[in-house]
């Protein structure tokens, strides 16, 4: 039999093949162009819950109720209960933030279990991830947003007991520098150059200048607030008692909690010290605040406590006057680590 030449018409059964396949390849082109639109359609849709960013005149926090673990917003003025809330932030242990850049420490499950410090830029998208060890416990970023500070708990997960461990590590953002645990630091206690393989450093707070800051260091059964200078990489001992110190943002005064009474049970109270005079008063919050308060303005305070019914996972965030006036006033239902982005 002749071959069919390729100038000779085609059999009807040869075209029909031909149109069949012609058909089938135009609903496949169709299917993918659908697919594109609605693949595009959600990738904007993602695009738009990753544009919750650092934005100014808003009171971030880690929510303990609703997308619980996860940053959330609301206006940085507002009343009882925190006002419209806007969740789509990243899921943190702790968080803070200030000037474009924020910090959330991390604990991953696993065996061990996984910690991580992540450097966020003003987007809350990350820019750098530190692997650490132990429980996230405080987390701090100073005014200018360059200098970063978080303790995680080495052994223990409390701070009431006597058997604990932490560790404490500084970040410099501009220079990408990274004191991994300041417990080397140079201490002076009472005038004098101390050493002891108990000493143990938490809850930085970083002064305007990014050099100066305030931490706790605790030995020998004791804590003391401690001035330290990181050009010089020296501390100094200034008051006994001073646990977790907050510098207000006009850095006049520290707030910080305070030992009331001995053992596990309700043993802080939040206090106010100025760095002039050395005169502290107590804030109107009598309950036993385990945190390290956050300076909403010069006036303000805001911290996190338990909710009603003893869950620790379950926390409310507080504010009170730092001059030791009014009362505690409940600011947002659900959340802890607050941080005020002005």
């Amino acid at each position: 039999m002749k071959p069919q030449s390729p100038m000779e018409p085609q059999s009807p059964s040869l075209r029909s093949r031909v149109v069949a396949v012609a058909a089938a390849a135009a609903v496949l082109a169709g299917v993918a162009v659908t697919y594109t639109l609605h693949a595009a359609e959600r990738a904007e849709s993602a695009d738009a819950t990753s544009e919750f960013g650092l934005d100014r005149d808003k009171l971030y926090f880690r929510s303990t109720t609703e997308a619980a673990g996860r940053v959330a917003r609301v206006p940085a003025s507002g009343g009882g209960g925190g006002g419209a809330r806007t969740t789509g932030g990243p899921s943190c242990e702790r968080f803070y933030a200030a000037a474009g850049t924020g910090l959330c420490l991390q604990r991953r499950s696993g065996i061990p279990p996984k910690s991580y410090a992540v450097v966020l830029d003003d987007r809350l998208r990350e820019k750098r991830r530190i692997a650490l060890t132990g429980i996230p416990n405080r987390a701090r970023v100073s005014a200018s947003g360059r200098m970063l500070s978080w303790t995680m708990f080495a052994t223990g997960d409390s701070y009431a007991g006597s058997s604990f461990s932490t560790r404490t590590s500084i970040l410099d953002t501009r220079t990408g520098y990274l004191i991994k645990n300041m417990e080397e630091i140079p201490l002076t206690l009472d005038g004098h150059r101390y050493h002891s393989p108990d000493v143990n450093y938490w809850g930085v707070t970083f002064a305007k200048d990014d050099n100066r800051f305030y931490a706790t260091v605790s030995t020998k059964g004791e804590t003391y607030l401690v001035r330290g200078d990181m050009a010089k990489w020296s501390a100094t001992t200034l008051r006994s008692n001073v646990e977790c110190p907050s510098l207000s943002p006009d850095n006049t005064r520290i707030a910080f909690k305070k030992r009331v009474r001995k053992g596990t049970r309700d043993p802080w109270r939040l206090y106010v010290l100025d760095l002039r005079t050395m005169r502290e008063h107590p804030l109107a919050e009598r309950r036993s605040v385990d945190d390290q308060a956050a300076w909403l303005d010069n006036d303000t305070l805001a911290y996190a406590l338990p909710s009603e019914g003893g869950n620790s996972r379950e926390q409310n965030v507080w504010t009170v006057r730092a001059d030791g006036a009014g009362s505690a006033t409940l600011r947002i239902r659900g959340g802890s680590s607050p941080a005020a982005v002005r």
